[in-house]
């Protein structure tokens, strides 16, 4: 492809990617999978605790208590963090335990929370 083609279609590009981007671009923080769970564990006692993320839904006989698993509920909680606090400057790393979806982890009753 010769170099006047693709400055042609860099812009091209740029516009479409900006458009996804601002039309509804869905993203939800969950836990990686290649995440110890005892680093899961750490990382879902802070964004419980002073991260200040609501896990009331992750308690027992709660909607989003099964399964009951350090992962599932690490999730929950860095998804719940992540959408509260991401244009305050929150991010979806907790130590490399975390990482970026743009797959509704919602299952069942269990519904992740997003805010565009």
């Amino acid at each position: 492809m010769s170099k006047l083609k693709i400055w042609f279609l860099l812009p091209l590009l740029l516009v479409m990617i900006y458009s996804a981007k601002s039309d509804g671009w869905e993203e939800w923080c969950i836990a990686d999978e290649q995440t110890s769970d005892s680093e899961l564990q750490v990382g879902l006692d802070w964004a419980c605790g002073i991260g200040g993320a609501n896990c009331s839904k992750i308690q027992v006989g709660q909607a989003c208590f099964w399964p009951n698993t350090v992962r599932a509920h690490a999730s929950y909680a860095f998804n719940n963090y992540f959408q509260k606090f991401k244009h305050r400057g929150g991010s979806c790393y907790f130590n490399g335990a975390a990482i970026i979806t743009g797959l509704d982890p919602s299952h069942n009753s269990c519904h992740y929370e997003f805010s565009p």
